[in-house]
């Protein structure tokens, strides 16, 4: 269940016996800290700096003035869980490459850093003293007034105190009477206390924000829903490949063999001649379901990976087919599954349309991409506007942040290409091959078809 914020608080009369009063005062006084704090690494950054400009050490020092808002504003969306439970993203995103200087060139591009050094900088010399004035106004009256028979004991000799530097209390009964004062007054303070907090914390709300970021955390959730509707899909996949290997295929092998069994008794007309056909159609339904079995998920590709599954599936092509793979090693389960597939539809598409007397399928890893490309020498002039085999694999690619090419001029070739980003993984588990090189960052298109 969502927990509420400050502001719905401050509208149900239980706000007073709750935490919020005192998450409020935490809020604004942790904020007068961090705000001072603030102020004095900018001035030491910015006068410092500023004088040693004219030598090479005074840059680094005015190039950490100008991010001093990030690991600020970093604090602050952690500060503000203290009254508003939803969480502030960080609008930042990671370095292209590794280091420092990649770090740092990123952060000078983005608009959020320039944004967050503004905030530093309205935090520093304006909002921190609000709140120190909000903050030292509620303890400055609650606490002179709760104090008052303390300080009449002891500076006043019992005799009298000046309550608040405004009027004098000759007696301990008016003493007492300051200080219940305090007590009764407290409670009326922490309501301008808890909408002071949180008009504070939605400006903070408001100035760290970010749109842009706000769209591209939706769309790496979609990414990462759409992954995980790929690893159920697979995983469903891989159920049903196993349950009709070990189910439905290990009883028409029984059948099969009982049948052969039976017609070694042999038995007379007409009795022969029903088993022997039966032994046929049974073994007819054990190839069938081995070629439905091996299409669903083939175990070649889980035990020895791409290269292999590719060669399988072009031996059994009839075309011949020209298979090269270059690569350093086991890749990505899903990307591997993709690449797989995509081969095995381009090379249906080969033999069903192409009028091709041969084929090859090339593979390799290419600046961070598996490359395969399939190329015939039929006719080309392939549409592909009909069927939704391409479609298929242009989606289980894009999930991938792939891509995937077609080109088919009349008189041929026609190209087949398909790039997804990926590395290799050596000669890792099944486990561990499972999550692929980077997380997708939007849909990608249907396949591009391009016609010379």
């Amino acid at each position: 269940m969502h927990s509420p914020s400050l502001w719905q608080a401050l509208r149900t009369p239980r706000y007073l016996r709750g935490r919020w009063p005192w998450r409020s005062a935490a809020y604004l006084l942790s904020g007068v800290l961090v705000g001072f704090a603030t102020l004095v690494s900018l001035l030491l950054l910015a006068v410092t700096g500023g004088t040693l400009a004219v030598v090479v050490i005074g840059l680094p020092l005015l190039l950490m003035f100008v991010l001093a808002g990030i690991p600020l504003a970093a604090l602050e969306r952690r500060r503000l869980r203290l009254i508003d439970p939803a969480v502030l993203s960080d609008p930042h995103r990671e370095p292209d490459g590794t280091g420092l200087a990649a770090w740092v060139r990123v952060r000078l591009k983005e608009p959020a850093t320039w944004r967050e050094l503004g905030y530093a900088l309205l935090f520093a010399f304006v909002l921190w003293p609000l709140e120190a004035l909000v903050v030292g106004t509620v303890l400055v009256v609650c606490g002179g007034l709760l104090v008052t028979p303390v300080v009449m004991a002891t500076v006043g000799g019992g005799e009298e105190v000046r309550v608040l530097k405004i009027w004098l209390a000759h007696s301990y009964p008016q003493a007492f009477t300051a200080a219940l004062a305090s007590a009764l007054l407290l409670p009326v303070l922490a309501y301008p206390l808890g909408v002071v907090a949180a008009g504070r914390a939605a400006l903070t709300r408001h100035l760290l924000s970010s749109r842009e970021a706000a769209v591209d955390s939706r769309i790496e959730e979609l990414g990462r829903s759409r992954m995980r509707l790929v690893d159920a899909f697979e995983a469903e996949r891989r159920r049903i490949e196993r349950d009709l290997h070990d189910g439905a295929q290990q009883r028409l092998v029984a059948l099969s063999m009982t049948l052969g069994l039976a017609r070694l008794e042999n038995p007379g007309e007409p009795l022969e001649g029903l088993l022997a056909k039966a032994h046929d159609e049974a073994g007819t339904a054990l190839v069938e379901i081995r070629e439905l079995i091996r299409g669903i998920h083939p175990q070649v590709l889980t035990d020895r990976g791409l290269k292999d599954a590719v060669e399988d599936v072009a031996d059994r092509s009839t075309v011949p087919v020209d298979v090269r793979f270059e690569l350093p090693g086991r890749l990505p389960e899903p990307v591997e599954t993709a690449a797989y597939f995509a081969v095995s539809e381009a090379l249906a598409n080969v033999a069903k349309h192409s009028g091709a007397e041969g084929a090859r399928v090339r593979g390799e890893i290419t600046g961070g991409e598996l490359v395969v490309e399939v190329r015939d020498d039929g006719a080309g002039g392939a549409d592909f506007s009909g069927g939704t085999g391409l479609q298929g694999v242009a989606d289980r690619i894009s999930v991938l942040d792939g891509q995937l090419l077609v080109s088919s001029p009349a008189g041929g070739p026609t190209v087949f290409r398909v790039r997804i980003p990926c590395r290799p993984t050596g000669t890792a588990t099944s486990a561990e091959r499972a999550v692929p090189a980077g997380i997708p960052a939007a849909p990608a298109a249907a396949p591009t078809r391009t016609r010379t």
